[in-house]
C-alpha cells in the first residue's frame, strides 16, 4: 500500500507568495521584535589589497551592529553571529576568518546606532572617536567600556535564507569592569533593563 501526503489545508494553499507556510515579511518582523536580545558589535580588519607592496595603504577596520549572536558550544567555545548574505562583513569574513565582538553596554546605544546605519560613510570615520583597543589574536577591534570581548576564528559558515550564520572559536573572551547593564533591544529599539 502506497503512502500518500495528505492535501494542503485551505490556509497553507492562501499562504502569500514566497512564504509556504502563510507568514508574512510584516507578521514575521512584528513577532521576532517581542524577543529582547542583546547588542554586539562585530568588527574585522580587512587586510591591505597588496600586502607586498609597502606603499599600498593599511587594510580597513569594519564593524557592525549584530542582535542576532549567541553562544553554542562551552567545548570547544563557540559562538555564533547571523550575517545579511552579501553584506560587507559577510563578504569580509568569507575571505578571512579572525573577527572579534564587543559585548555592549546601555551607555553604548550611541555606537550601536552608528554602525547599524544604512548608507553609512566609512567604517573608518566611524571609529574616530570610539575608545578601543586592537586584539591580539585577530587585530580586530575591541571596543573599550565593553561588558565583555571575545576574539573568534570562523569555523563553519551556514547559510539561512537571506543569511549566513557564522560559527566561531573563541579565541579569547576578556569581562570589562563596567558595572553597568546590558544594551537590549526589543521591540525595534535600543533598551535598557529595569
Amino acid at each position: 500500500m502506497l503512502n500518500t501526503p495528505p492535501a494542503p489545508s485551505p490556509a497553507l494553499a492562501a499562504a502569500p507568495a514566497g512564504h509556504p507556510v502563510g507568514v508574512s515579511n510584516d507578521e514575521f518582523r512584528a513577532a521576532m521584535s517581542r524577543l529582547a536580545a542583546g547588542v554586539v558589535l562585530v568588527t574585522a580588519h580587512e587586510p591591505p589589497l597588496d600586502p607586498d607592496d609597502p606603499h599600498a595603504p593599511d587594510g580597513e577596520d569594519v564593524g557592525m551592529t549584530a542582535t542576532a549572536f549567541l553562544s553554542v558550544s562551552l567545548d570547544p567555545p563557540l559562538v555564533m553571529v547571523s550575517l545579511r548574505e552579501g553584506s560587507r562583513m559577510d563578504d569580509l569574513l568569507d575571505e578571512q576568518p579572525l573577527w572579534a565582538v564587543s559585548v555592549l553596554s546601555e551607555s553604548q546605544r550611541h555606537i550601536a546606532g552608528r554602525f547599524a546605519m544604512k548608507g553609512r560613510i566609512s567604517d573608518r570615520l566611524l571609529f574616530d572617536d570610539i575608545p578601543y583597543a586592537r586584539g591580539g589574536a585577530t587585530g580586530a577591534l575591541l571596543v573599550r567600556g565593553a561588558l565583555a570581548t571575545l576574539e573568534c576564528r570562523t569555523e563553519q559558515r551556514v547559510p539561512a535564507g537571506d543569511h549566513v550564520l557564522v560559527v566561531g572559536r573563541v579565541l579569547t573572551a576578556e569581562v570589562g569592569s563596567a558595572d553597568a547593564g546590558p544594551l537590549a533591544y526589543f521591540r525595534g529599539r535600543y533598551r535598557q533593563l529595569g
